[in-house]
């Protein structure tokens, strides 16, 4: 029988479920979660690729990763996230973010599966609830906010934790832009769909904007929004990229995960 067990700000939860045996019930309460806490986990999963693929369709239109080569031709939407003991610099998305904010349709969710991780406690993941920082956002930058749309870049920020990946398992793209609503509303609720890694202006342009920036980027990732999810193997996360901020953790050592995106 299929348990939730949320934390106690309310920002994710554990779902305690067999993925291989899910009902269609267990579907539509695991997608209430989602919504109602923005990322949930699923603990001792041992999938195959087949499996994965099959639970996430569940969500929506698998997406192609514009910056990485899938898995294989046979699971393309499969990506490959890895970290090597001899890498140097940041790890992939060592920065706060929404993926692929840059292109014109981003996906709507991210699933991370865990196929090599470091002892527990290290390369968690940290997610930072976009609702909660909408509900605290000061008056005075609401108001700029609701005015215009925020631009955004591949070749932002963060891309310089991406290199290493898409040097060895990349594809030969441009530059890829888009502009965005700042302030959306999600399964009835206000949010921030802002990416701090990826955001290079907005339009119509702000007065001081950056300063706007800076001052955005530190109430979004603000302690009491967070939550740090520690990674065992087997274990399959879920979040909504529209409500949800996430980053990697600063590690060394060997990592592999398995990415899928849904529009």
């Amino acid at each position: 029988m299929l348990k939730i067990k949320n934390n106690k700000k309310n920002i994710s939860a554990e779902i305690v479920v067999n993925l291989k045996e899910i009902t269609n019930k267990d579907i539509f309460t695991i997608k209430n979660a989602l919504n109602k806490y923005g990322m949930v986990y699923f603990k001792q999963q041992k999938l195959t690729s087949k499996h994965y693929i099959t639970f996430a369709k569940h969500f929506g239109k698998l997406a192609n990763y514009p910056r990485l080569k899938g898995l294989s031709k046979k699971f393309k939407q499969i990506t490959v996230v890895q970290r090597k003991a001899t890498d140097k610099g940041p790890s992939f998305g060592e920065q706060f973010h929404t993926d692929s904010i840059y292109t014109k349709k981003p996906p709507r969710f991210t699933m991370l599966y865990s196929k090599l991780v470091p002892k527990k406690g290290r390369a968690n993941t940290e997610f930072s609830s976009q609702y909660l920082a909408y509900d605290y956002l000061p008056k005075s930058i609401k108001n700029k906010l609701l005015k215009v749309k925020g631009r955004y870049s591949s070749e932002g920020p963060i891309s310089v934790t991406t290199r290493e990946r898409v040097k060895e398992k990349g594809r030969k793209i441009e530059e890829l832009k888009s502009t965005h609503k700042i302030i959306k509303k999600i399964n009835s609720k206000n949010t921030i769909y802002c990416s701090p890694g990826h955001l290079v202006g907005f339009s119509p342009n702000l007065k001081n904007s950056e300063k706007v920036k800076k001052e955005l980027f530190k109430h979004q990732v603000k302690k009491k929004f967070q939550y740090s999810l520690e990674w065992e193997k087997d274990q399959l996360a879920i979040w909504d990229n529209r409500s949800m901020l996430h980053q990697a953790t600063p590690f060394k050592g060997n990592r592999i995960m398995h990415r899928i995106t849904i529009l």
